[in-house]
């Protein structure tokens, strides 16, 4: 025999063996899940493969927009699980344990990278959307709220209950508090609350030995890291309980949209001086896009929307956008006063009138365009001059007319309060505003143009954003930033390349919990924290 059939032989024979190999695997993972519950039928209606009808429904039911991962070949999960209750995930994770099979985490499935329900291996998916109970504490103003949940429906079950109280996290109704909160939870309210992370004072999470714990038996050095490191790299977050916030009856809201022609740049430029600085009860987002111009036809301009939410009334918010912002020219018909759960409705850019139960509909932004999607994250500490800023007009005028947005999301007040290291989330005092750049495109095959946009913009931006290391929102994930190796192998040097973007000085205590908690590496995936035994 040659030598070419010898290898084409060993190739094709290592492809079949391989094929068994997850295949067996992932029979065994269904024999032993069977087993535990041998006379439950919740089990079996809560499984599903490819040779299921329902399987492609299930799995594409959470995608709000396909994330792009062209950084590893994608695998779909062969089986996706949706448990019941606590002892069913436990099954679950001593099956996939005892036949070497990994398991990814989804709750609301917006990951950015596609983490929680793709891979590079063969896997299964605990799917939490059964898991989605919320028990609300009006008297000692908690909540109880299990990782299936969404924000939706965390906000309508709090408005439910009381108008004065509310929670502080993501703007976007249909993403899975699971994700949302361990990652860290930027909101609207963040500057007078915090990130929804400083607002967790009890969470119960299963470990890679099948243990429920609580605060009280995980201890301080687990719980702090769940609270902004990335609940999938330590557990499985089954709930959280949360501080809920005191708010007033009425609250005031705006969208203003300014273009190039009426001196958006200039006003851009002074928002930098004054977002971090204003009230601790205003805050002021601004969202970027290139369409046509309404006064030179034909030709496409820069239009920048102040969006914004003021924890009071509407004089209170015109007297101080007078005294710190008087450029922007706000008048009180720009301005709606409105309930708190209104103002839910109003940012997730839902139409005007639209009720207020659409919150409880966790599939509201199901991606029925088949949009795909590519995101990115920085953080500012000094202002972008005036040529910077038209240095990125220019660019968001190369892509597709509203096919990108870049926001920036104000920071300063409560987030100032916190300590870089109270929790694993370090974006606090010194950063002005965060920026996320988002670009969307229909067909694949379009995949490769827009990429090498947001990545020439994201090179253009390095002069102006944070240094050494160049900062990235956790939840915000980018997989260009640095992927893990396949396998349990992870090293702390390989890791920490994309680790310290997102967490600073803090991947390192990140790395002792995860040693300490999950030495073999059960839980993990292409950007999960490793632990040190793996080498350094």
């Amino acid at each position: 025999m040659t030598t070419f059939k010898k290898v084409t032989m060993f190739i094709f024979l290592s492809i079949c063996l391989s094929s068994s190999w997850a295949n067996n695997t992932h029979d065994d993972f269904l024999e032993c899940l069977h087993h535990k519950f041998r006379n439950s039928n919740s089990v079996s209606q809560g499984i599903y493969t490819p040779k299921n009808s329902s399987y492609s429904t299930i799995f594409n039911s959470f995608a709000d927009k396909l994330p792009i991962t062209f950084n590893f070949k994608r695998i779909k999960p062969s089986i996706i699980f949706t448990p019941t209750d606590e002892s069913q995930i436990q099954a679950a994770i001593h099956c996939s344990k005892k036949h070497d099979l990994q398991i990814r985490i989804r709750s609301g499935g917006h990951d950015y990278g596609g983490l929680s329900y793709i891979s590079e291996t063969p896997f299964v998916v605990i799917d939490l959307r059964n898991l989605r109970s919320i028990s609300i504490d009006t008297e000692n103003k908690t909540a109880w709220i299990q990782a299936g949940a969404t924000l939706g429906e965390v906000y309508y079950r709090i408005a439910e209950k009381s108008k004065k109280l509310a929670f502080a996290a993501g703007v976007c109704p249909t993403v899975g508090v699971g994700g949302h909160f361990s990652g860290g939870g930027y909101s609207m309210m963040s500057r007078k609350f915090g990130i929804a992370a400083d607002n967790i004072i009890d969470a119960k999470l299963i470990d890679a030995n099948g243990r429920i714990h609580d605060r009280k038996s995980m201890g301080e050095d687990l719980f702090w890291a769940i609270r902004g490191g990335g609940g999938t790299s330590f557990g499985l977050i089954i709930s959280w309980k949360v501080r809920l916030l005191d708010i007033p009856e009425k609250v005031t809201v705006f969208n203003v949209e300014r273009t190039l022609e009426q001196n958006a740049t200039q006003l851009v430029y002074k928002w930098q001086h004054i977002a971090d600085k204003v009230d601790n009860n205003l805050s002021i987002r601004l969202f970027l896009r290139s369409s046509q111009s309404p006064i030179r036809l034909g030709q496409r301009t820069i239009h920048a929307f102040f969006t914004t939410l003021f924890v009071g009334g509407v004089d209170e918010l015109l007297h101080k956008m007078q005294k710190s912002f008087p450029e922007l020219g706000l008048v009180k018909k720009d301005c709606i006063e409105m309930s708190w759960i209104e103002s839910v409705i109003f940012f997730a850019r839902l139409p005007s009138g639209t009720p207020i139960e659409v919150l409880l509909n966790w599939n509201t932004t199901a991606n029925q365009n088949g949009l795909i999607f590519k995101g990115k994250s920085d953080y500012v500490q000094h202002p972008i001059s005036i040529n910077g800023l038209e240095g990125l007009w220019k660019l968001l005028n190369q892509v597709g007319e509203n096919s990108a947005e870049i926001q920036f999301s104000p920071h300063g007040g409560k987030m100032n309060d916190v300590s870089v290291s109270e929790t694993p989330f370090p974006h606090r005092a010194g950063n002005i505003y965060m920026i996320h750049y988002g670009v969307f495109w229909g067909k694949m095959e379009s995949s490769k143009k827009h990429l090498s946009w947001i990545r020439k913009l994201y090179g253009y931006m390095a002069r102006y954003v944070s240094k050494s290391p160049r900062a990235a929102y956790f939840n915000y994930r980018d997989l260009d930033l640095g992927l893990n190796s396949k396998g349990t192998n992870t090293s702390y040097a390989q890791a920490r390349i994309w680790g310290v973007k997102y967490f600073k000085n803090n991947f390192d205590r990140l790395v002792k919990v995860k040693t300490k908690f999950d030495p073999t590496n059960f839980f993990r995936n292409e950007q999960s924290i490793p632990p040190l035994l793996f080498g350094v």
